[in-house]
């Protein structure tokens, strides 16, 4: 060890000693008592402080904050607690019922608009209608925020568009026996017709898995071919490419639906009490959505199944467990969290449509769907009210609403 690697090494050991001592500018007069015996070295330790500046700075480094995030919070600090409640909102509608989806748009803010049923018109029919509902994004509605529009494009049974200018698209089974790249690529193809025709969220891709023992009697995923596949390395395999592609073309892809319909008999849409007796909360099913959130997936939708093995109280999708524990802590999700419909299934046929949306929001989530467009009142005067006396709840709308308004600036739809 030449001089030079023995002067630098004592530096760093002072830097240290000194760092800890809380006092790096005094560190020649701290080391002095330990360097006396060997004054040859000592001398070069004066210069110490320079070695340590860089290392006390390092620990003191401050992640550099996201600028969409930056950006929507900024938004949505100006806006009211209406219009921020209205941001957690999701109303489903006709592709033709502009006029019906831009008066809540205008009267409650509300934030997203979801194409319900199926249209077969093609891009430019759509794209009008979409450019139309638009326009009740003021800045008086929603702070001049655009719409999300949403659809139900997984393909196979569940195609919400078709018609010119729009793929059919096989059931995800089908799409699923090709190469990673390709789904990606037909993934980008299909989300680049929708942009086109004004959609910015889809509500794909199906990211449940259906063991074999199940596909026979698992009535929402397995009877449609909706699922990928019947492993956990199979369904990951196409779920991180489709997440992928599809925000490549500037759609936002959404997982659904957490933790897991696969393991179920009845569907939440038609069955008053769906419960899975089998996922716990490590179970392998949840590697496809580890795979999905890797792929760039801005939204999940979590299920309205009991899962008793995880949280055996109540729905998922009103289970701080579920979100709060699994999505955002286990997961590490920090996007939005979404319900399935909590207008008309029947799983929550019994819960006041109120309380579908406050225990929501409550237990961690940030955007509400219903299709019953009646309900929108109900659930945004529930929010508002709410918030205007508890005020934790009220920085929980905060934070979701910038959750929501995060992924809409990324989609483009926060005017700058």
């Amino acid at each position: 060890m030449d001089a030079r690697h023995i002067i630098l090494r004592a530096a760093l050991v002072t830097a240290v000693a000194t760092a800890g001592a809380g006092c790096v500018g005094v560190s020649a007069q701290a080391a002095a008592p330990r360097t006396a015996a060997a004054p040859a070295e000592a001398a070069p330790v004066q210069a110490a402080p320079v070695e340590a500046a860089p290392v006390k700075a390092a620990r003191m480094a401050v992640p550099a904050v996201d600028p969409s995030v930056a950006r929507a919070s900024a938004v949505v600090a100006r806006m009211t607690l209406r219009q921020r409640v209205g941001q957690l909102l999701a109303v489903g509608v006709p592709s033709t019922s502009v006029a019906t989806a831009s008066s809540l748009v205008t009267r409650y803010g509300v934030g997203t608009v979801f194409l319900s049923g199926r249209d077969a018109s093609g891009v430019v029919p759509v794209a009008g209608r979409n450019a139309r509902l638009q326009r009740a994004a003021t800045e008086a509605a929603t702070r001049g925020v655009l719409e999300f529009v949403a659809v139900d494009q997984e393909g196979g049974a569940v195609q919400s568009l078709r018609g010119p200018g729009i793929s059919e698209i096989p059931s995800a089974l089908v799409q699923a026996r090709q190469p990673a790249a390709t789904i990606r690529d037909r993934a980008a193809l299909w989300g680049r017709q929708l942009r086109r025709a004004g959609v910015t969220l889809d509500l794909a891709p199906v990211t449940d898995v259906v063991p074999p023992a199940h596909r026979a009697t698992n009535q929402p995923i397995g009877r449609y071919d909706r699922e990928f596949g019947f492993t956990e390395a199979a369904v990951a395999t196409a779920v991180g490419p489709w997440s992928s592609g599809t925000r490549s073309a500037g759609v936002q892809p959404t997982l659904k639906h957490f933790p897991g319909l696969g393991r179920v008999t009845g569907n939440t849409d038609t069955s008053p009490r769906v419960v899975d007796t089998e996922t716990t909360r490590s179970a392998a099913t949840l590697v496809p959505w580890r795979a999905g959130v890797a792929g760039g997936a801005g939204a999940v939708m979590v299920s309205s199944a009991v899962y008793a093995r995880i949280d055996p109280h109540g729905q998922a999708v009103f289970s701080p467990t579920v979100i709060s524990g699994m999505l955002r802590h286990d997961l590490a999700f920090d996007g939005v969290v979404m319900t399935d419909d909590m207008g008309n299934a029947a799983a929550v046929r019994d819960v006041p449509v109120a309380d579908r949306a406050t225990r929501f929001v409550a237990a961690g989530g940030d955007l509400v769907l219903t299709l019953a467009t009646g309900q929108i009142p109900t659930m945004s005067d529930a929010l508002v009210a709410r918030a205007q006396r508890d005020a934790t709840f009220a920085r929980q709308v905060q934070a979701s609403a910038v959750r929501v308004v995060t992924l809409k600036e990324r989609a483009g739809l926060v005017p700058r």
